[in-house]
């Protein structure tokens, strides 16, 4: 055998299918866009399931390269010696070219040419065959013609030998393994059986059927193969070693932790796991994070599996004694690992590492107290005589602590206990129901099962609206609030959907349409929403406000022209804005969502701080500039791989169909997008940011107005300002001199005021030298006064410490009916014992409050002023416990 680096595996992988007429197809994100069911691209033959089930390739029939995959489905395997959440595989695919005959030969001429195995040591299984798909006899034949022992060659059932995803291409597939000499284990042994004579090294996918959503297989219309060797699985078992966190990829990482941790690898089961943990969990989320997707942790989807990882680094970081630096340390080796190999990480290096941090520092914020709230759990579980979590403490771990439920599993099973997941599903379902209780008709029509889903995949609707604002069209399918109806008479709420429209449905951010669709004899239908439901249909919500309406009614639609051109100005004048932010704030501005209706439009982006006031300005000032520049916006429609060769920014996970419509204002913005514009940039008027925050983890949110809205908002400011001037009998122009003149001499009066208050207060309490007690060898002055606030009273205070030199001071005031207290404790008398702080935590509850503070002074409020007395004569016999 040869032995390999993960860069010459990589190389030596792709230089051998290209000898043999393939084409490098690269690499594509870790982050699937959801068109197989998956959130993370799990195989490398993922990516190119259309053209597994029938699309040509832009590159050819023959197709390899080096994919990235994410898998966690098996998460609680990870941290022994083969498990890991990330892995690379090497692939190769024939859509449609060569099929089993020449798949079989090259693999036996890369086990033994490329790789240096011998035939003797090499076996090979095939489909056995059942109810659904036949026994593989040809793929046995090509196995033995391409120099495989006969006797070498095992049939095993479909659960060893058949390959498919949820749904999609599928087939019988044939595994290699290297036969190791050693006895064979019983008369059974083979392939399969874990007695460590045979080590698995590659698979190959013979692709002839399609496995559709209710389970049944169809014969695909062309026979691809997809060969697929895990790129960690064989680096190490050529270099010699069962352990894969003992290759070139990972050793660097394990070594450091060694170094960091004082612990060496292999010395104990429970350390090595978590190092192995830490390391693996670590990559993956470099992997994520520096992704073209930049994927970001969060509590939903993709983003909460990179949660799950990252918190459960942590805690396996803290059991072997690390901390956030630690783990960045991890991460940078990881990064410098995968520089050659993943260019993106190059790019995005400082973004993932800022990015990781700032999750650590979330985590680690709130994970000594759910640690403890934890532990008051467990030990409540324990005095109930129970072994169980119960679902709604877990959910509390992860509504208020941040606790993944895979975390409060993991760390339950630890203590010998279990928790009831699906009391945590219940009770976060329960939270999702009390958010969609708060929809709208609309929304519960988008979100809910769906009243068009039964609909015939015939019954089309065509959008007009991006050349005109109205059009003539027929009714092809109602529905009331919660069925389909072939009729919606006068009063009714309902949808109507049209075989034709020129009201643009919510998407992409952009709010839809309102307006107006009339039919025979007058009959009016309000369209209030407009919205995209099943099949891509656009519907029409509203109410029938005359006549009535049936199914095959031919009607007119009308767009109320002035709202689609509010919210065509706001959504154009995002696109400006995107690019603006990209020119003051740097390329790293990627878009987090967006929000376009009449009144304002709302951006989200990624970046890591607050802008400043300068930074917002000079974004709008950009903004502005390219609206009188008047640009032309352009609309053209292209195929994607046309619209990627023009720069258009294009929003990642975003479904584009083979043709898409870029939009391009000038030379300053180009973008993918399907919504409506402004030909001009001049129609936008003018720009004005009204509001930029924070709304998650790394990302901020600019709210702005356009055209009117924008006008009627300088008009508004300037309604204030002129109404504030009057208030204080100054012009417009003047208003800020005036006010700091203002504050002057409000400060000057505040100041007098605390002045003869002091006064007040100090003539209320009289001489009171001869109040004073001495308490164990330490002076008390515990003494009320009436109708002094706190801030007199800690004044008085002072004085009183002052007059007395060394001791204690108590004082006691009513104002208003409430009662405030304080206590002062000189040095002298806290070398005694003394303490403000527990003196007048037991004296408080005496007048009806609480309080604390620090051992020289303290202070607390109080509700009974009727106990003024009897706290006055505790405050005694406390000091004289003190002292003592």
């Amino acid at each position: 055998m040869k032995q390999y680096t993960a860069n010459e595996l990589r190389k030596a992988w792709k230089d051998f299918y290209i000898k043999r007429g393939h084409v490098d197809c690269g690499a594509v994100s870790l982050v699937s866009d959801g068109s197989t069911g998956v959130m993370f691209n799990v195989a490398g033959m993922q990516p190119l399931m259309p053209y597994l089930l029938g699309k040509k390739h832009p590159l050819g029939t023959r197709l390899c390269n080096v994919q990235g995959c994410v898998r966690t489905n098996d998460i609680d395997s990870v941290g022994d010696k083969s498990h890991g959440t990330f892995f690379e595989m090497m692939g190769s695919w024939s859509l449609g070219d060569y099929f089993k005959k020449e798949r079989c030969q090259w693999s036996f001429e890369l086990l033994t040419e490329l790789f240096g195995f011998d035939a003797d040591h090499l076996a090979a299984t095939v489909f056995a065959g059942d109810e659904n798909a036949p026994r593989d006899e040809e793929g046995a034949k090509y196995r033995i013609e391409s120099g495989f022992k006969p006797e070498n060659i095992y049939y095993l059932p479909a659960e060893d030998n058949w390959w498919g995803l949820e749904y999609g291409p599928c087939g019988p597939d044939s595994e290699m393994f290297y036969v190791k000499d050693i006895p064979d284990c019983g008369p059974n042994c083979g392939p399969g059986c874990h007695c460590g004579k045979y080590t698995e090294i590659g698979n190959d996918v013979f692709m002839q059927y399609e496995k559709h959503h209710d389970g049944h297989l169809t014969p695909l219309a062309q026979k691809n193969v997809d060969t697929g060797w895990g790129l960690e699985r064989i680096l190490a078992f050529l270099n010699g070693t069962d352990d894969v966190y003992k290759i070139d990829l990972h050793a660097p990482v394990i070594s450091y932790i060694e170094k960091e941790s004082g612990i060496k690898y292999d010395t104990d089961e429970k350390s090595t796991r978590s190092m192995r943990i830490l390391a693996d969990h670590t990559r993956t989320s470099v992997m994520l994070i520096g992704d073209e997707a930049k994927l970001l942790p969060s509590n939903t989807g993709a983003g909460y599996i990179l949660r799950r990882l990252i918190r459960r680094a942590v805690r396996h970081a803290r059991a072997l004694g690390l901390k956030k630096d630690h783990i960045l340390g991890v991460a940078s080796i990881y990064l410098d690992e995968y520089s050659e190999s993943y260019e993106n990480l190059v790019k995005n290096r400082s973004f993932v590492l800022q990015e990781l941090g700032r999750e650590i520092d979330r985590f680690e914020s709130t994970l000594e107290n759910g640690m403890k709230e934890f532990k008051k759990i467990l030990d409540k579980t324990t005095s109930e005589g129970k072994k169980v979590i119960e679902g709604k403490d877990a959910f509390f771990l992860y509504d208020t602590f941040g606790f993944p439920v895979e975390l409060t599993v993991e760390l339950a099973e630890e203590e010998g206990f279990t928790v009831d997941e699906n009391g945590f599903a219940a009770a976060m379902e329960e939270q999702k129901q009390k958010a969609r209780d708060n929809q709208n008709f609309a929304a519960n029509l988008t979100t809910g099962a769906g009243l068009f889903d039964e609909l015939a995949e015939d019954i089309k609707c065509e959008f007009v609206g991006y050349d005109s604002l109205s059009c003539e069209g027929s009714v092809v399918a109602m529905a009331g609030a919660e069925a389909l109806t072939d009729s919606l008479s006068e009063g009714q709420q309902g949808t109507i959907i049209t075989d034709k429209t020129s009201f643009y449905g919510t998407m992409g951010g952009q709010v839809g349409d309102i307006g107006e669709i009339t039919g025979k004899d007058g009959a009016k239908f309000k369209v209030s929403e407009t919205v995209k439901v099943a099949g891509g249909r656009t519907a029409h919500v509203g109410t029938v406000v005359e006549g009535s309406f049936n199914v095959s009614d031919k009607v007119t639609l009308v767009v109320d022209a002035e709202n689609r051109a509010k919210t065509c100005r706001n959504h154009s004048a995002t696109h400006l804005l995107q690019k603006a932010l990209q020119e003051v704030l740097g390329d790293g501005v990627e878009q987090a969502g967006s929000y376009q209706d009449p009144d304002k439009t709302r951006f989200d982006f990624s970046y890591h701080q607050a802008m400043t006031a300068e930074e917002i300005k000079k974004v709008e000032d950009i903004v502005n500039a390219k609206i009188l520049e008047a640009l032309p916006v352009v609309t053209k429609e292209m195929t994607l791989e046309e619209a990627k060769k023009t720069g258009a920014m294009a929003l990642f996970g975003e479904k584009y169909g083979d043709t898409v419509r870029v939009v391009n204002m000038g030379d300053f913005s180009i973008e993918l997008c399907g919504g409506t514009h402004v030909s001009n940039t001049s129609h936008i008027g003018l720009f004005k940011i009204v509001a930029e925050s924070g709304v998650a983890a790394g990302v901020r949110r600019i709210e702005a107005l356009t055209g009117s809205n924008a006008r009627d908002y300088y008009l508004n400011v300037e309604q204030t300002l002129n109404a504030s001037a009057k208030l204080v009998k100054a012009n417009a122009s003047d208003l800020v001199e005036h006010i700091k003149k203002l504050q002057d001499e409000l400060k000057a009066l505040r100041s007098e005021n605390e002045s003869l208050k002091s006064k007040e207060a100090q003539a209320a309490l009289g001489d009171v030298t001869d109040q004073v007690k001495e308490v164990a060898g330490v002076k008390l002055l515990a003494t009320s006064v009436k109708g002094v606030d706190m801030n007199g009273l800690r004044d008085l205070g002072d004085q009183m410490k002052t007059k007395l030199g060394e001791g204690v001071v108590v004082l006691i005031s009513e104002t208003d009916g409430k009662v405030n207290l304080i206590t002062m404790a000189t040095d002298e008398a806290l070398a005694k014992g003394a303490h403000a702080g527990n003196l007048i935590k037991a004296i408080a509850p005496i007048v009806g409050g609480g309080g604390g503070g620090r051992p020289n002074m303290a202070q607390a409020g109080g509700k009974n002023p009727a106990g003024i007395s009897d706290a006055l004569a505790e405050a005694e016999k406390v000091l004289a416990d003190q002292i003592k």
